[in-house]
Formats: structure tokens, C-alpha cells, sequence
């Protein structure tokens, strides 16, 4: 960025029109009166405009003046939270991790994914929510420290990613009262009866769910297709129709949305996984995702 002007001598002006005067401000300043002058001088031919003029004994602002006092004064506000700043960087170091989030993947999901290091001090988490093919370019330009996403990389000889098995959760079918009963009547029958709302093609599990809907003989009446599953959910909540999401959040979205599990997805999984750029995962935080050898499956 180029600069067309002195900030030190921005500064001087500054000081000039906050204590009204040369005089006060070189005392401030702890500098000469023509000091003072000529560096407002300076400063007013750089951007080409008088920022004071003479009023009386003293001097005031011009319209120019006013303009660069109202910039200067946010400059210099805030540069006098610096040092606080860099102090409290320098004592207390952020641990940053840059998630990437496939739009494919439950929004509840994430936040019961990333669970396990929500606690961590000092923690500066960035979440990037994209397209799975466009976070994986951005991880194998180290933009991202992992990928959070419902299916493993694809092979791919241009880029070095690994994927690891976060776990799975069988899936189920959830309706707003409005739906739950007919919903549940002869389950799953009943669903060609009733609207359903299902994730779009984004979603890796909608192939296994139209497969599923095919083999129990159900010709779906979707009312709705939606990329991201919060807002599936939402409209879900709202009556539009019954749905399908991972069984491991039945619990926020029976007691948190007031939605009835009509019946399970037998057969039916969501898997969830986290890509980096090792086959073994070496930032210290992303390693605390992976499940351990004991660990049951989400």
C-alpha cells in the first residue's frame, strides 16, 4: 500500500486540533511551535488541501480539516489499544485451526465433531463452509488445517489429502406433529402418504436414502430438496414435511426443534470424516477428533 502522506506528521494535526492551538500542541508535543507548523504544512501539500485556517488569535478547522480530524481520530484511538494488544498476544498465543466444513455435512454434526477441543485455551477456531471439491484445493494449499465432510477424498493424483473415519450414525425419519402420526401409521409405508423433505445430491447419504425409500416400495412426494440440512431441519420443524437426519441428533432435535421420531433408516448410515494433508494426522488438535481404538462409533 502506498502512502501519500506522513502519519507522524497526521499526528501533529491531530494534536493541533485537539488541544485548539500550535502553541498547546508543540507543549504536548514536547516541540517547537514552527516544528509543529511546518509539519502540518507538510502534511496539508501532500493531500493537497488547508486544514486550518486563521480565526482570530488562534486557528480552526476547514471542511478538509474536519474530514481528516474525524479519520485521524479513529486512527488514533485505535492505535492506542496496541500495546494492550501485542501484550496480550504475546502472553497468551491464540491456538488457531482452520476448518474446512463440506455443505454436505449436518450442521449439528460439526459441533458434536468438534466437541472434544471446544475447551481448549486460548482457542481461535476459523470455520469456512464450501463445496467438498473446493475445500480440498483449499487444504492442499495449507489454507485449511482439516476437512470436515460426509464422505472420504476422492482419489486424486494432484492432490496429497488422507482421509480419516471420524465414525457413523444410522439415520431416521423425524416429522413435526403435524406429520408424526400418519407418519408413523404403518411405518414406512405411510411415508408415500405424507411430504417428505430430503437432502439434495450434495449429501452423500441421498443416494442410500433414495435406495432405502426403493426397496420398502415408497414412491416419495418430496416437497422439498435442501443442500444445507439446518435448513432442511428448519422447514422440517415448521410442518413443510418429514424428514431424514443422523440418529445422533435426535436428542436436540426431539427436545430442541419438538420433532417425533417416526421410525429408524435401518440400513441406512451417514459416515463422517476428517481430510488432511497426512496420512497421520499431526496437528495436535485435529488428532483429539479421531476417535481411539476404544471408542464406540458415533
Amino acid at each position: 500500500m502506498s502512502m501519500s502522506f506522513n502519519y507522524r506528521h497526521l499526528y501533529y494535526f491531530w494534536a493541533v486540533a485537539k488541544e485548539g492551538g500550535l502553541t498547546r500542541a508543540a507543549e504536548r508535543l514536547g516541540l517547537s511551535v514552527q516544528t509543529v507548523s511546518t509539519q502540518v504544512r507538510e502534511l496539508e501539500q501532500s493531500l493537497g488541501a488547508a486544514l486550518l485556517k486563521p480565526a482570530g488569535r488562534g486557528l480552526m478547522l476547514t471542511d478538509a480539516g474536519q474530514a481528516a480530524l474525524e479519520v485521524s481520530e479513529q486512527i488514533f484511538s485505535l492505535g492506542e489499544t496496541l500495546p494492550e494488544r501485542v501484550r496480550d498476544a504475546s502472553t497468551a498465543p491464540a491456538v488457531r485451526l482452520a476448518v474446512g466444513i463440506s455443505d454436505g455435512l449436518p450442521k449439528l454434526v460439526v459441533q458434536r465433531l468438534l466437541a472434544p477441543i471446544i475447551d481448549t485455551p486460548h482457542l481461535r477456531l476459523l470455520c469456512h463452509e464450501d463445496e467438498f471439491d473446493d475445500l480440498l484445493g483449499d487444504l492442499a494449499l495449507h489454507r485449511l488445517d482439516v476437512v470436515l465432510a460426509d464422505r472420504p477424498a476422492p482419489p486424486n493424483p494432484n492432490l496429497r489429502v488422507y482421509s480419516h473415519a471420524l465414525g457413523s450414525s444410522p439415520m431416521a425419519w423425524f416429522a413435526a406433529p403435524r406429520w408424526a402420526e400418519a407418519a408413523a401409521r404403518n411405518f414406512p409405508a405411510s411415508l408415500a402418504d405424507v411430504p417428505l423433505l430430503l437432502p439434495t445430491d450434495h449429501a452423500a447419504v441421498r443416494v442410500r436414502l433414495d435406495h432405502w425409500l426403493e426397496r420398502h416400495g415408497v414412491r416419495a412426494k418430496v416437497a422439498g430438496e435442501f443442500e444445507d440440512s439446518a435448513l432442511l431441519a428448519t422447514f422440517g420443524a415448521a410442518g413443510m414435511g418429514v424428514f431424514p437426519a443422523a440418529a445422533v441428533m435426535s436428542d436436540k432435535l426431539v427436545q430442541r426443534d419438538g420433532l417425533v421420531r417416526v421410525g429408524d433408516c435401518a440400513g441406512v448410515e451417514e459416515s463422517f470424516y476428517a481430510v488432511g494433508t497426512d496420512k497421520k494426522i499431526v496437528h495436535p488438535l485435529v488428532s483429539r477428533l479421531l476417535p481411539q481404538p476404544a471408542d464406540a462409533a458415533a
